[in-house]
């Protein structure tokens, strides 16, 4: 229910859900698919010559007992969120992420201006669970 949240503040806040979509869908293509695939199941052209293979964002909900993590999945794209066991082959995206703000759930009740292009990703990728 918080990517609801996430998504209605997003419309109100930046025009409407659908440009949002086309927003993440674009970001995705021009920034993930090359590793993680077209359909985001870690096949991209590039994925072979990586040494960790890019995971199949596909199954992050699955993952997570079918609960889509989001704030932990713009965590992982702007870098802030990752851990010990980041190789260092997906870059940071935070850079190309800064630009105009929205007002995001982050955690229950936590309202925080959150990179709208970040916001929409993570609604793109959550779209794609299987």
């Amino acid at each position: 229910m918080r990517t609801l949240s996430i998504l209605a503040m997003t419309a109100a806040l930046a025009g409407c859900v659908e440009s949002e979509v086309v927003t993440g869908r674009r970001d995705f293509q021009a920034m993930c698919a090359s590793c993680h695939g077209e359909s985001g199941r870690g096949d991209g052209p590039l994925a072979g010559g990586l040494e960790a293979a890019p995971s199949d964002l596909t199954t992050i909900s699955a993952r997570n007992g079918g609960v889509f993590p989001f704030t932990d999945v713009m965590g992982q794209i702007d870098g802030y969120g990752r851990g010990q066991h980041y190789t260092g082959a997906m870059p940071q995206f935070w850079p190309v992420m800064e630009g105009d703000l929205v007002v995001a759930e982050t955690d229950p009740g936590i309202m925080t201006p959150t990179p709208k292009r970040l916001v929409a990703l993570a609604a793109y990728i959550e779209s794609i669970q299987e």
